[in-house]
């Protein structure tokens, strides 16, 4: 079998994707990332998933990019709620974390070029999203010149290929794309300020395009929220 390294953050884009890569023959090597986010629930919930789904391997790097700052996530600056799809819509949120997927896809790289594979899959989406730089199509085609350019593989003739399946879908279509390939959704997490008993707060942007894939999608949202 192919082997893929595979990016996974426990939420349904990138839990979709493992099940893209699972289903398409890839042995996958599943990566999380404990980075000092304020929902760090969801790398329990890539655990839940990396098991369910039958991940040949699943690590969880830890780096801090509270160092940094500069984000909702990984700073003292409050998680906008209960914005309009106008609002989600427009701009570059305070919930994107500088240069996140550019970190995340090099660590992925890294552990490609060790287990010689050269197939890495990423959840990123350019349709229902909130507006991050690095969820582009752009942004894709850049990192697969810089993997072939700075690594020895690259150097010694091996391509490698980013594969970004979800990235002209929208909410929706992910989550059936996911229901067909027999995703437990219930074992996902999206919220970006969950309570502290865990629950999804309802009212972050991730929650809010998260309740509205699932409605456009017919079907219901398994996880429970603090506001429904």
């Amino acid at each position: 079998m192919k082997r893929a390294v595979v990016l996974l953050s426990g939420g349904i884009d990138s839990t979709t994707t493992l099940a893209i890569a699972i289903t398409g023959g890839y042995e996958a090597y599943a990566l999380s990332f404990d980075y000092g986010q304020r929902h760090q629930l969801e790398t329990e919930a890539a655990r839940r998933v990396a098991t369910s789904l039958g991940a040949k391997d699943h690590r969880i790097a830890q780096i801090d990019l509270r160092v940094f700052g500069g984000s909702a996530l990984t700073d003292d600056v409050a998680v906008p709620k209960r914005r309009s799809e106008t609002e989600i819509a427009q701009g570059i949120p305070v919930t994107y974390v500088p240069a996140r997927n550019t970190i995340f896809l090099a660590y992925a790289l890294a552990w490609a070029e060790v287990i010689s594979a050269d197939d890495i899959f990423i959840g990123v989406n350019a349709i229902d999203y909130s507006g991050y730089p690095d969820c582009r199509p752009e942004f894709i085609e850049a990192f697969v010149k810089l993997a072939d350019l700075g690594t020895k593989a690259g150097v010694e003739g091996r391509r490698f290929q980013i594969h970004a399946p979800l990235i002209k879908l929208s909410k929706a279509e992910i989550i059936r794309k996911g229901i067909e390939l027999g995703v437990d959704f219930s074992l996902t997490h999206s919220c970006y300020d969950p309570k502290p008993d865990g629950l999804a707060c309802g009212e972050c942007d991730s929650c809010l395009l998260r309740l509205k894939g699932f409605r456009e999608a017919g079907t219901n949202d398994p996880i429970r929220y603090a506001t429904i």
